[in-house]
């Protein structure tokens, strides 16, 4: 079996490209964020006061190690954590000034990334390769 013939081999990869550019381009913008942070910094910045299994869901991330990334945005003061008035066992999360503005920044520079991780495909390669990942995550998401 060659290698560069398998999709998880290959899909790896570019995970591992994606994952390079992204850390670069944010620490040339000066932060220090991890993509999975950045995405549920996004999720809750959509649903303000949205719980952790919330964001674990919305980022398709494991709902057990969520908490982890949680905490490490809490620590950077990106986000708090609230008792909720509906469930006091639940926490609600939102982000902080501060998060909101670090989001705000970095929002262009992550979506410039996005057309160059994929640089070597012309605009129809890019939008067939987008609509098959689509297609192939489809299920998986659900």
């Amino acid at each position: 079996m060659k290698i560069n013939g398998v999709a998880g081999h290959l899909i790896r990869r570019l995970h591992q490209i994606s994952s390079h550019m992204f850390t670069t381009r944010v620490l040339a913008a000066g932060y220090d964020l991890t993509s999975v942070q950045f995405a549920a910094m996004g999720a809750v910045r959509a649903v303000p006061g949205i719980d952790q299994a919330g964001v674990a869901a919305a980022i398709a991330y494991d709902r057990t190690t969520i908490g982890g990334v949680i905490d490490r945005l809490e620590k950077k003061g990106y986000i708090v954590r609230a008792v909720s008035a509906h469930d006091r066992r639940a926490r609600e999360i939102s982000l902080t000034p501060m998060g909101d503005q670090v989001f705000s920044t970095l929002q262009p520079v992550v979506q410039r990334l996005q057309r160059e991780i994929l640089q070597c495909l012309d605009d129809e390669e890019h939008a067939t390769f987008m609509a098959l990942l689509q297609k192939a995550v489809g299920d998986a998401q659900d």
